[in-house]
C-alpha cells in the first residue's frame, strides 16, 4: 500500500490533506473534529490583531449550483477572525498538545508594519504551531486596513513581511498567494525573494455571485446591501490548477514548495495538483458540502491511485505533468489528430453534430444512407476535441493521431512526424529564418520556452 505521509517543509502528518484557513478550522471544537476524521492537518483561520474584527451577523455565503443542485461555487464574504487572538493561541496550544502527529499551521493577517508582525510572531511561536501561513489574498473587507489582497497585490510588500517573518520566527513561513493579479509569477517570485519557504494558492476569487431578480439586490445581501466576496469550490480548480503549474515551471520560483488550493473535491482533483507541482493540497468548500469524512475518501482513493501506478508515495506523483506545460508558442504544429466517433456506444443522440455544425467546422454527418447516423469527415475535421468534451457517453468519441506519412485528407498533405513549432513557422513574421532552422536548432527553440 503507498505511503500518504507528507513532510511539507519540514511539516509532518499522517497524510497531504489540510483543511484551508477558512470557517472549518475557526475552532477547536471543529479542528478536534477534523482530526478525529481523519484530516492530516489544518490551517487554523487567520488571526489578526485585537480588538478582533467585526463579521455581518446577517448571509455571509452564497452558492453556484449546477443543474443537479450540486454546490459547483461558492462565495463568502466572512472576514478573519472575529474572536480574541488570546481565546485563538490558547485553543491552538491545546489541540496541538492533543495532536501532536498533526500539522497545525497557524493563519495570519496584520498590517504591513514590521512591529505588528514582531509582537504577534512569538505568540503564534508559543503555542507549538508547526508553521505560520501569510494570508495575503482575501479579496474582500481588509484591504482597506492595509491587509488582504491589496497586500498580495504588491510583490515589495509580499518579500518585506516574508522577510519579517523570517526574522522573527523560526516556524516555516509559507505565503499564500491571491488569484486576482494578472500574473501569479510576480508574487511567488517576491515571496521567494524575501526568504518565504513555500507558497499556497489560490486563495479566493473576487466575485460578485448574483443578482435577485425579484428585489433586485445582489447575492448574498444584509439589510438590503451586499459586497464582493471570495470565490471557490469546484469551479475554481482549472484557475488553480494552471496558476500551480505557472509557479512550478518558471524558471525563477521552480523547487519552491507548494500547497495546493480550489476546488479540491475528489482524490483525483487532489492528485492532479500534485502531479502539477504541489506537495500537498488544502481543502475548504468540500468539507462545507459534505462535512469532514470527506477525507476518508480522498485518502483511499489517493492509495489506490498510488498504488495501480506502481508508485510508493505522494513525492513520487509531484510534477510528473509539470514537464508538459508549455507556452502555447512551444507546440508542435506539425502533429494532426481526428476525431473517431465509436458507432457501437453511440446512442444518437446528436450533440456533437450539432455543436460542430453550428460552432465548430461542420466536421461530422448527421445520416448515411438516409438513416441517423453520425461520423466524422476527416477532411474537414481540425481535431480541436470539441465532439469528445459534449460527448454524454465516455470514451465514446476519442482522438487518433496521425501516423509519420498518413495523409490528412483536410490538407491533403503527409503527415511529416518532424517536430516545428510557431517560433520557426514561416506565417509567424517574427519567426527565425525557417530555411536556415535545422532539427537541433527547433529542439534548442523548445527547451528555451520551456
Amino acid at each position: 500500500m503507498a505511503d500518504l505521509t507528507s513532510t511539507f517543509v519540514g511539516i509532518k502528518s499522517p497524510n497531504p490533506f489540510w483543511l484551508a484557513s477558512a470557517p472549518p478550522t475557526d475552532k477547536e471544537i471543529n479542528v478536534t473534529r477534523a482530526f478525529e476524521a481523519g484530516w492530516g492537518g489544518v490551517v487554523w483561520k487567520t488571526l489578526g490583531e485585537d480588538p478582533a474584527v467585526v463579521n455581518v451577523s446577517g448571509p455571509r455565503y452564497a452558492t453556484l449550483m449546477s443543474q443537479d443542485r450540486r454546490v459547483i461555487g461558492l462565495n463568502n464574504i466572512e472576514l478573519i477572525t472575529d474572536r480574541p487572538l488570546r481565546t485563538n493561541l490558547e485553543e491552538i496550544a491545546r489541540v496541538k498538545r492533543a495532536w501532536p502527529d498533526r500539522a497545525m499551521v497557524v493563519s495570519l493577517m496584520v498590517p504591513v508594519d514590521e512591529m505588528a508582525w514582531k509582537r504577534i510572531l512569538p505568540m503564534v511561536e508559543d503555542t507549538g504551531a508547526d508553521g505560520i501561513e501569510l494570508n495575503f489574498g482575501c479579496p474582500h473587507g481588509m484591504s482597506e486596513r492595509g491587509m488582504g489582497a491589496a497586500v498580495g497585490q504588491v510583490p515589495e510588500y509580499i518579500q518585506r513581511i516574508a522577510q519579517w517573518c523570517k526574522h522573527y520566527s523560526r516556524l516555516p513561513t509559507i505565503v499564500k498567494l491571491t488569484p486576482n493579479i494578472t500574473d501569479v509569477r510576480h508574487p511567488a517570485r517576491a515571496a521567494k525573494a524575501g526568504g518565504a519557504d513555500a507558497v499556497s494558492l489560490i486563495n479566493t476569487i473576487n466575485s460578485i455571485m448574483g443578482v435577485d431578480l425579484d428585489r433586485l439586490t445582489m447575492l448574498p445581501s444584509t439589510d438590503g446591501w451586499g459586497s464582493h466576496g471570495g470565490y471557490c469550490g469546484p469551479a475554481v480548480k482549472p484557475i488553480a490548477l494552471n496558476m500551480v503549474a505557472e509557479i512550478a515551471r518558471d524558471p525563477l520560483t521552480a523547487g519552491l514548495p507548494i500547497s495546493g488550493i480550489g476546488g479540491v473535491t475528489t482524490w483525483r482533483d487532489a492528485a492532479e495538483f500534485i502531479a502539477l507541482g504541489a506537495g500537498n493540497v488544502q481543502v475548504c468548500t468540500a468539507a462545507m458540502v459534505y462535512g469532514f469524512k470527506i477525507v476518508q475518501d480522498l485518502c483511499d482513493g489517493l492509495s489506490n491511485y498510488l498504488d495501480a501506478h506502481g508508485m510508493r508515495s505522494v513525492e513520487e506523483l509531484r510534477g510528473r505533468a509539470t514537464p508538459t506545460v508549455k507556452d502555447w508558442k512551444a507546440l508542435n504544429l506539425n502533429h494532426v489528430e481526428k476525431a473517431v466517433i465509436n458507432q457501437d456506444s453511440c446512442i444518437q443522440c446528436g450533440r456533437c453534430h450539432v455543436v460542430c455544425e453550428d460552432t465548430s467546422h461542420q466536421a461530422i454527418s448527421a445520416t448515411k444512407d438516409g438513416r441517423r447516423h453520425f461520423e466524422v469527415k476527416d477532411e474537414e475535421c481540425v481535431g480541436c476535441n470539441l465532439c469528445v468534451s459534449i460527448c454524454p457517453v465516455p470514451d465514446t468519441i476519442t482522438m487518433r493521431a496521425l501516423r509519420p506519412g498518413e495523409i490528412d485528407k483536410r490538407t491533403g498533405l503527409p503527415v511529416s512526424g518532424e517536430y516545428a513549432n510557431w517560433t520557426t513557422h514561416p506565417n509567424n513574421p517574427g519567426a527565425v529564418c525557417a530555411s536556415a532552422a535545422s532539427g537541433a536548432a527547433a529542439t534548442e527553440t523548445l527547451q528555451g520556452v520551456a
